[in-house]
């Protein structure tokens, strides 16, 4: 039903941000050239995401927000595309495999952020204290806890348009 643009086709507001996917990644997703159709949302979520990826929270626990949004919310080009991710940031399978199928992570201090997101989303943001310990205690910072919300905020919009436009 939407439209998947083409640089010649989408809104002029949103050849911007689809000329700097593909500079970004060598191709034009079709994900991408779907959400075109709203250059706010298209922007919004290239603009939030950039920022998620410069929060303090390292790559491979980035990924851990972004992965447990998308299998929460079925999204499954999100799940393939942060599976590519986590596989070039060297995460190894079993990580992925859990992440994949809402499974228990082996490390610890991973779980923890997996466990934190689930209960950020499960309470909308109302984390009880022993859940905010349980998560400072594995090193994470109450910075890393606002940078969780701000993670699952992008990629929850980013996982229900997807799902919208069937990408």
């Amino acid at each position: 039903m939407f439209t998947e643009h083409t640089l010649d086709s989408a809104p002029a507001a949103s050849r911007r941000s689809m000329e700097s996917t593909v500079k970004h990644l060598g191709h034009l997703p079709p994900a991408v050239a779907r959400l075109a159709s709203s250059p706010h949302l298209l922007d919004g979520f290239l603009k939030l995401s950039a920022m998620f990826e410069q929060t303090t929270l390292d790559p491979v626990a980035r990924e851990v927000v972004v992965m447990t949004v998308a299998a929460r919310n079925e999204c499954r080009v999100c799940v393939a595309m942060h599976t590519g991710k986590l596989r070039s940031l060297g995460a190894d399978a079993e990580l992925i495999t859990a992440l994949r199928e809402r499974e228990p992570l082996l490390d610890e201090r991973l779980e923890a952020v997996r466990q934190f997101t689930l209960e950020v989303l499960r309470t909308a943001g109302a984390v009880g204290d022993d859940e905010l310990r349980a998560f400072l205690a594995h090193g994470h910072t109450e910075q890393n806890a606002l940078e969780v919300v701000m993670g699952i905020g992008t990629y929850t919009m980013s996982t229900f348009a997807n799902r919208l436009v069937r990408a």
